[in-house]
């Protein structure tokens, strides 16, 4: 007799998140082969208990489920791309399960729009993610926090305190000095091929060190005679812990898959890793005298100075700092990457804002932040390329609070959502051609933006919980774009075709480095 399609299925499951290194429990053949078996009915005890439950009257369209996995098969490595396919089928508002949680995810603007602003206040909440709590030491930071009143406290520091317009305008010499850094590598890097993935991080990665605090850390760790690793590096990691799928945030009785894989070891050895970086970095800034300008850091020890509401501990300092480096890079360097990507595969474009750019800044001086205001084609290539390429294409999870109804359907209390910005950014009803690269649509319609406002295009999010840093992302990306199509023209390396394939991650950075020839540009 064949064994059943579920317990295939179930044996298929455990051993993707087990990994291999369950593999070595080979030495006890007749345990193992017993071990898929019972796991198989304890899922199916669960399963058939959850599903005895009577459904939610007029729950959101959902694909067939199998029992114990929920709907988990169907989700791809590049989950954008799968939930849209999905989606296509079921509907703009979807219904799954990932093993037993309900999962609802949400594909349209004018869904967008019910989450974000209609029912924004339910749906505000942040699901408990393990991995991310260990990280972000406890939630105390700003993106992981659940919804109370300390959140709102973090919120208010982020937008009133950190990256509030005046504090943005005052790290304007930082971003200057180092964009014209990364210019310079490039030019003397003479006729080689430039890694321009790897100057970008670079350059993203100093512009944020400087902004947090106060100048550049070659790397992460080495204290008490550790190894000292990059800041690629390390935050590359902690994006890839921070987006893992972790089976026993749906089934608690699972942790123990986590501790097996070694996932949970990572975690607790990165954590450790940047907890001593970051205490050092404070206890540097408590032991200076400060003169001048602030940094982050100096901003948030005046805050915990002067005690206001509830009080800034040592930790919520450290993770709102964690924050700002995690997100300030990957997003932002993943943003400048694409727009060179696009513009290197469609040559009209480039040749476009080139010709925009180069009209409006002095031939042998840098672009500056003055001059950014009188380009606007360079805002449409960038407004074009979060449309194709979202830096997080899938907006971190909320979680409603209470039962709601969303275009008609019922959406019980502790329903993930996950809202799909790429698959809202290829949507025919909101956009005409969505496959196509065309800045143009832009001009024709400048009112668009990525802030938030405009459900069509929402690559940071929206609402209560939209991404706090907008504004020093986007000067950074218009100053360096700006500059990179002044001072040079590029090309691939002979023989060499562009790949645009993506990687699989929480931020959708390219798979491959781009590498480009450079060639300084002569008026």
């Amino acid at each position: 007799m064949q064994p059943a399609p579920h317990m295939h299925t179930a044996v298929y499951v455990l051993s993707k998140f087990v990994g291999t290194r369950a593999m070595h429990f080979s030495l006890y053949p007749f345990i193992f082969s017993l071990l898929p078996l019972f796991l198989f009915l304890v899922f199916l005890l669960k399963w058939l208990s959850i599903t005895a439950r009577p459904p939610h009257k007029n729950p959101p369209p959902s694909p067939r489920k199998l029992p114990l996995i929920g709907n988990l098969h169907q989700v791809g490595h590049l989950p954008h791309r799968s939930l849209h396919s999905l989606s296509q089928a079921h509907g703009p508002l979807m219904l799954l399960h990932f093993a037993a949680a309900p999962v609802l995810v949400v594909s349209s603007a004018g869904a967008a729009r019910d989450i974000f602003k209609t029912h924004d206040l339910i749906f505000s909440n942040r699901p408990k993610s393990t991995i991310s709590e260990k990280i972000a030491y406890g939630a105390k930071d700003v993106v992981f926090s659940p919804y109370g009143d300390y959140w709102r406290q973090m919120r208010s520091i982020c937008v009133l305190r950190l990256l509030s317009n005046k504090q943005v305008q005052s790290f304007r010499d930082v971003r200057e000095e180092e964009t014209a850094l990364m210019i310079k590598k490039i030019s003397d890097s003479g006729s080689e091929v430039v890694n321009l993935s790897k100057l970008i991080v670079e350059l993203t990665a100093n512009v944020v060190c400087r902004a947090a605090f106060g100048r550049k850390y070659d790397g992460v760790g080495g204290r008490g005679g550790g190894p000292r690793r990059g800041f690629k590096e390390v935050l590359e990691e902690v994006m890839e812990l921070i987006g893992f799928f972790d089976i026993g945030d749906f089934v608690p009785w699972l942790k123990w898959v986590n501790r097996v894989n070694g996932v949970y070891g990572r975690v607790e050895r990165i954590t450790k890793e940047l907890d001593e970086f970051m205490e050092g970095v404070v206890e540097e800034h408590e032991d200076r005298e400060r003169k001048g300008g602030q940094d982050f850091v100096d901003v948030l020890l005046e805050i915990q100075r002067e005690n206001v509401g509830i009080p800034l501990q040592r930790n919520s300092i450290k993770a709102l700092i964690l924050d700002i480096l995690a997100g300030g890079t990957d997003t932002t360097s993943a943003t400048i990457e694409w727009v060179m990507t696009e513009l290197s595969k469609h040559p009209q474009a480039m040749k476009k804002l080139q010709a925009e750019v180069r009209l409006i800044a002095q031939p042998n001086q840098l672009v500056t932040e003055d001059n950014l205001d009188q380009m606007p084609y360079l805002k449409a290539v960038i407004k074009e390329t979060l449309r194709l390429h979202p830096p997080i294409p899938i907006i971190l999870p909320r979680e409603s609070t209470k039962d709601v109804q969303v275009k008609g359907y019922d959406i019980a209390a502790g329903t993930r959502v996950l809202v799909n910005a790429w698959a809202i950014g290829q949507d025919p009803t909101s956009w005409d051609e969505p496959k196509e690269f065309r800045p143009e649509r832009f001009l024709n319609d400048r009112s668009i933006d990525f802030r938030g406002h405009d459900f069509e295009l929402i690559p940071f999010g929206a609402g209560r919980r939209g991404c706090p840093g907008i504004q020093f992302a986007a000067v950074v990306d218009e100053l360096a774009i700006a500059n990179l199509v002044h001072k040079f023209d590029f090309a691939l390396p002979d023989g060499v075709e562009l790949d645009v394939s993506e990687a699989a991650a929480i931020t959708v950075h390219k798979k491959f480095p781009l590498l480009l020839v450079a060639t300084p540009w002569s008026c």
